[in-house]
């Protein structure tokens, strides 16, 4: 009696599962014998990023705000303004706070009512980079100087986390305050100040700015993280390669290729060769997220016209 054959079908059902199975349990080697053939496990070149999207006004009850998506990374960042007294020591100046959110629909590593252990140093890097970078001129948040200024509340809620995170939030971040238009304001009988919407309220109240502005930005930083492994580097890595791979190389860079920060997680000492190339990397990162966010005030453009 002829032996029975399997269907086409569920020898193929059959093959996928042994390969998830050997991906779960040996992820190293699944990742070694990619990385043979220059290619990675989501069919990537191995410096090639993720398709990266930016979607300005996001949030329409925010000042300024941004959802970008890198690959199936998302971020969604708002900034709302209110008004405050000015230091003594900076009486010309506004201020920034920054916050990152990683809320439990991210990623199942977050846990409901337990706030993810990298969230406050994702919030950290990313002040100190903003702030380092010079993008942000303080003295475009004051109202009058030593009574009133603006504080900007930055607040970036991390949708899916898929890796690159930091790289993904510096970007919504920039593309929150591109979007970012000033309001309008005017004092009350009580001495406080409050916002005016529309432009009736222009004719009805007596304005300390005049119009509705944009900020001017400096030296826009924008940054690309590399992972580390065996001589590759594999740029904008998914969250299931920072899973397997222990160094990471990430690297901001200004508008005018000026080298912000770089920071490296992990591992042995790497070659200044390979620090060069990921600096390199990040320039060339920047140049296509440059054209990216363009493309994005573009399309604003267009959609407040039509």
């Amino acid at each position: 009696m002829a032996a029975e054959t399997k269907p086409a079908a569920a020898i193929g059902v059959a093959g996928e599962m042994e390969v998830e199975a050997y991906r779960r349990l040996f992820p190293v080697a699944f990742l070694e014998r990619h990385l043979g053939e220059s290619v990675r496990i989501d069919a990537r070149r191995l410096r090639e990023a993720r398709t990266t999207t930016v979607a300005l006004g996001a949030v329409s009850s925010a000042h300024g705000s941004a959802l970008v998506r890198v690959g199936d990374t998302a971020m969604l960042a708002s900034v709302k303004l209110e008004v405050m007294s000015p230091s003594a020591e900076y009486p010309d100046e506004g201020s920034v706070s920054v916050e990152f959110h990683m809320p439990p629909i991210c990623s199942p590593l977050v846990r409901p009512g337990r706030s993810a252990e990298v969230a406050p140093v994702i919030s950290k890097a990313l002040e100190d980079v903003l702030m380092s970078s010079r993008m942000l001129n303080l003295k475009d948040l004051c109202l009058i100087t030593g009574k009133a200024s603006w504080l900007a509340y930055l607040d970036i809620y991390c949708l899916n986390a898929d890796g690159s995170l930091f790289d993904a939030a510096l970007i919504s971040a920039v593309s929150a305050f591109t979007h970012l238009e000033i309001p309008l304001v005017s004092v009350g009988d009580d001495g406080k100040l409050f916002t005016v919407g529309g432009n009736d309220g222009k004719n009805k109240f007596e304005l300390v700015n005049r119009e509705k502005r944009k900020l001017t930005l400096g030296d826009i930083p924008l940054s690309l993280t590399c992972a580390l492994h065996k001589g590759c580097i594999l740029t904008d890595p998914t969250s299931e390669e920072e899973s397997i791979i222990e160094t990471y190389v990430t690297v901001v860079v200004d508008s005018s290729d000026r080298l912000v920060s770089l920071q490296k997680v992990g591992g042995t000492v790497t070659s200044m060769a390979t620090i060069k190339e990921c600096i390199s990397l990040a320039k060339e990162r920047r140049l296509r997220l440059r054209e990216i966010l363009i493309d994005s005030v573009k399309a604003m453009e267009v959609d407040h016209t039509e």
